[in-house]
């Protein structure tokens, strides 16, 4: 049985290096989410500008996950979390990665090598999310700590939550390069020819005996 690692926020750059690619784990303390392009596209703007963001995301985690909240007074209340696909904001992250001091990026579908190459240099790394796991993942919600940008649309919005054992989640690229991605791409690319090749044959055969 494998052993989930429970892991409390903000996490330093030695138990992130700790984790390996294919670790299940569980997250505890505050996230910063949002499923919005322009707002990585704006966190990188203000990034290259010397413009701090509204809150502080060192050690933290940031994640491509949108929401809905609802707000009660002056209370926001999030109704879910659901993640999105990273590939979307892979000319965004490598940038952001070494700049915003992360140790925790994730969503659906991995990140590129750039992305990769700038996890090995910082210590961070990637976490898988379960795809249609919206109510699994929505148990985990404590409470919102923040909602920043407000003139966005809800699961555009920066949103600081508090969460009790979020997932669990799979490490899906390590802060030492390594990623569950890119191996099942190049298995999956050593195994294409000689499964092409028992197509042709079959087909071959088939128009021989018919």
């Amino acid at each position: 049985m494998v052993e989930t690692l429970n892991i409390e926020l903000p996490a330093d750059e030695d138990r992130v290096r700790s984790l390996r690619a294919g670790d299940l784990v569980t997250l505890t303390g505050e996230i910063v989410i949002s499923a919005g392009l322009p707002t990585y596209r704006r966190l990188l703007s203000q990034l290259r500008h010397g413009i701090e963001p509204p809150l502080d995301l060192h050690g933290k985690a940031l994640f491509h996950v949108g929401s809905q909240s609802e707000q009660v007074g002056d209370e926001h209340r999030l109704l879910y979390l659901n993640p999105t696909t990273s590939t979307r904001f892979d000319a965004e992250m490598p940038e952001l990665i070494r700049g915003l001091g992360i140790r925790f990026a994730g969503g659906k579908g991995g990140l590129g090598d750039e992305s990769v190459a700038a996890m090995r240099d910082t210590g961070c790394v990637y976490l898988s999310f379960l795809g249609g796991g919206c109510t699994l993942l929505s148990e985990a919600i404590r409470r919102v700590t923040g909602v920043f940008w407000t003139e966005m649309v809800s699961h555009y919005r920066l949103v600081q939550v508090e969460v009790e054992r979020l997932g669990p989640l799979t490490v899906g690229i390590d802060a030492h390069g390594e990623s569950i991605y890119r191996n099942l791409r190049e298995r999956a690319g050593a195994r294409l020819p000689a499964i092409l090749e028992k197509l042709s044959r079959e087909r071959a055969t088939g128009r021989s005996t018919s």
